[in-house]
């Protein structure tokens, strides 16, 4: 008897461990970024016209990853385009002389869930250029199409801007109510600006950076509407 309800016991137990054995799918870990390095000046690339070279991209390998998406971003017209892999690496034909961001998503066939890396941005240089606008201002403050409330009849301005040459010297803000809005401050050396506006009202923003060496870059036109 006592051997029968030592049998039993063991069956449960090994019953309850089993049931506590995770099954479930492993998800996509976010891919380390390699190469372009971010915020610098690419000079690596391939020549294959006047206006285009070839870049390799690289990536370290996530875990739990079937395929990745790589997503190139042209900063100058905010189109992007997405290239598909199954090795962390690929190469890509860009523009010469034209700032990009980029990214990578992992993916897996178990599960629907990815995992996008960190944003990286670099210029992609031509031959002989000696020096490099800034990248576009990222405009972080208001976003885009925000509803925004004021305080004391004031909206803060907030962006952040780096440069392959690190020699930022300072922006001109355009900011109005016109989708194409004028300048309201010229050499401004923050990466804020408080400006005055009015409830109901839409107003539309854009940061023009310089550098040193006279080299300027736009960011896009962001909008958005007070209370």
């Amino acid at each position: 008897m006592r051997r029968a309800l030592t049998l039993i016991f063991l069956t449960i137990l090994a019953a309850g461990c089993s049931s506590k054995h995770d099954n479930s799918p492993k998800l996509p870990s976010t891919a380390a970024l390699i190469f372009p390095d971010n915020n610098a000046a690419c000079i690596t690339g391939t020549v294959i016209s006047p206006t285009q070279n070839t870049i390799p991209f690289s990536w370290h390998t996530s875990t739990n990853t079937n395929s990745y998406e790589l997503v190139v971003k042209n900063l100058l017209t905010s189109d992007s385009t997405t290239y598909s892999s199954n090795t962390p690496g690929i190469t890509a034909t860009l523009l010469q002389n034209t700032p990009y961001s980029w990214y990578v998503i992992s993916k897996s066939n178990s599960v629907s869930t990815t995992a996008k890396s960190s944003t990286w941005k670099f210029y992609n240089s031509g031959p002989g250029a000696l020096s490099y606008p800034p990248f576009p201002a990222e405009l972080l403050s208001p976003t885009f199409a925000q509803l925004v409330n004021a305080s004391g009849g004031k909206v803060t301005l907030t962006w952040d801007c780096t440069d392959p040459d690190d020699d930022l010297v300072s922006y001109d803000v355009y900011f109005g109510t016109s989708s194409s809005p004028s300048v309201l401050q010229s050499n401004v050396t923050n990466k804020t600006l408080d400006v005055t506006v009015t409830s109901g009202t839409t107003y539309y923003w854009m940061i023009v950076a310089k550098d040193a060496k006279g080299n300027t870059s736009t960011s896009e036109v962001f909008q958005f509407k007070v209370n």
